[in-house]
């Protein structure tokens, strides 16, 4: 609306009457692209708000029953990782029932990924940060075992194409969210060794997806823009599941972790 007004005032200034009106379509455009930029896609009611909540929910745990099949059998790694992921979205008792028995259907013979995934790009797919933080999530369970294997990441990139991701945008999300995982696991500890500082060093430009080389300018940047996609407020307004804005919150941990350490490395 502020677009709109300024534009036709604007416009009024410049070219009186027919300059009202093209200032007031100018200012449309803004406020459009504003709404855009803050990642206002869509205004949901109740009712979607459910069903891209209901359809986010189901389609995590059978994807993530489906990725722990992916080499042939389930690992005990996979099972705990998702009964721990359970655990970090507090699900009731109802809700962890219902993500067993999703998850069984996903790891089940016959189970169509196909259909799953078009169910859920109906559903969601004016929503895209849902379906990056869907792939997150996968990704993730993948690394459960430490290592995400030809057949994981075969059954990954197949997600990926299914949501409507690009393979290169894949390998950028797996590199980030393996170099992420990496620093959470060492607990945001940047002591030790030149060695091992290096090594966390390199892995916290890895996690923002940038270069060492690039710019203070640029890794301000990237960092805002991971931290802005990961937002709680942004991500429920998008209809993701209450339960798993948690996930998302730590890995806005990791990554702030990460920049800090660029920052500190570069005497910022």
């Amino acid at each position: 609306m502020k677009g709109k007004i300024i534009g036709a005032l604007v416009g009024v200034w410049l070219l009186n009457i027919p300059g009202f009106f093209l200032g007031l379509i100018a200012g449309h455009f803004y406020d459009s692209l504003q709404r855009l930029t803050r990642g206002h896609f869509v205004h949901l009611s109740a009712e979607q708000r459910a069903a891209i909540q209901h359809s986010y929910f189901e389609t995590t745990f059978k994807l993530l029953g489906y990725l722990a099949k992916a080499d042939g059998h389930v690992s005990k790694a996979e099972v705990s990782h998702t009964e721990e992921l359970m655990s970090r979205m507090g699900l009731s008792a109802a809700q962890r029932q219902e993500a067993i028995q999703l998850f069984k259907q996903g790891s089940a013979e016959g189970f169509s990924l196909s259909a799953t995934l078009i169910q859920f790009n109906q559903i969601c797919g004016k929503q895209p940060r849902l379906k990056q933080t869907l792939l997150s999530y996968l990704i993730t369970l993948a690394m459960a075992d430490g290592n995400v294997d030809a057949q994981e990441r075969n059954a990954l990139l197949e997600i990926a194409n299914g949501l409507g991701i690009p393979s290169f945008v894949f390998e950028q999300l797996l590199s980030m969210i393996q170099a992420q995982a990496s620093f959470h696991q060492q607990g945001g500890s940047y002591g030790g060794t030149r060695e091992s500082t290096a090594g966390n060093l390199d892995k916290a430009y890895q996690a923002l997806g940038v270069e060492a080389s690039a710019s203070d300018t640029e890794i301000k940047k990237a960092y805002r823009k991971l931290i802005s996609e990961n937002h709680p407020d942004k991500l429920i307004g998008q209809g993701m599941p209450e339960e798993m804005i948690k996930l998302a919150t730590e890995r806005s941990q990791e990554i702030s972790s990460a920049y800090e350490l660029i920052q500190k490395s570069r005497g910022s």
